[in-house]
C-alpha cells in the first residue's frame, strides 16, 4: 500500500490539534488541581502531555488507514466508523474543560465513561474494516481505563 504522507500528516494533525486546543483551554484549571489529593498511581504531571501526543498520533494513524481503507462498494462502513472517530473525539476535546474548568469531577467520571463507550465502538467499527486500525486504539482504550480511575479517585479524594 502506497502511502499518502500528505493525507497522514493531516489525519494525526486533527487529533493533536483537538487535544492540543483543549489543554490551551482548560490550562488555567490545572493549577488547583495540582495542590488536590490525588489517588494512589497518579503519574507526574510531566506524562500527561507525553502519552497523549502518543494516543493522539496512533489515533491518526489508525483514522487514515479507516480513510484510505478499502471496504465493500455498497457498504457505508468506513463512513459510519469516521462518524463515530469524530464524535469521540469531540467527548474527548470537552472532558478536561468538564474536569479543569468547571471542576465537575463526578459529572467528568460519567463522561469519561461515555468517552469510553464510544471508543470501544469505534475500535469495533475500526476492526470491521482494518484490524490494525483498531489494534492502534486499544492503548487510547487503556489509557481511558486508568483515567477514569483517577478522575473517579479525584472526586472521591476532595
Amino acid at each position: 500500500m502506497k502511502v499518502n504522507w500528505r493525507t497522514l500528516l493531516i489525519c494525526i494533525l486533527i487529533p493533536i490539534g483537538v487535544g492540543t486546543l483543549a489543554g490551551v483551554l482548560s490550562m488555567g484549571g490545572m493549577e488547583q488541581f495540582a495542590s488536590m489529593m490525588k489517588p494512589p498511581l497518579s503519574p507526574p504531571a510531566w506524562l500527561f502531555p507525553v502519552v497523549w501526543t502518543l494516543l493522539y498520533t496512533l489515533m491518526g494513524i489508525s483514522s487514515y488507514l479507516i480513510y484510505t481503507g478499502e471496504e465493500p462498494a455498497e457498504s457505508n462502513l468506513k463512513s459510519q466508523a469516521l462518524s463515530t472517530y469524530g464524535y469521540q473525539l469531540l467527548v474527548n476535546f470537552l472532558w478536561p474543560v468538564f474536569f479543569f474548568n468547571f471542576q465537575w469531577y463526578l459529572f467528568s467520571f460519567l463522561w469519561l465513561v461515555f468517552l469510553w463507550i464510544l471508543v470501544l465502538k469505534m475500535i469495533l467499527e475500526f476492526r470491521k474494516i482494518n484490524p490494525l486500525a483498531a489494534l492502534l486504539n486499544i492503548p487510547y482504550l487503556l489509557w481511558l481505563t486508568f483515567a477514569a480511575y483517577l478522575n473517579l479517585g479525584v472526586w472521591l479524594l476532595n
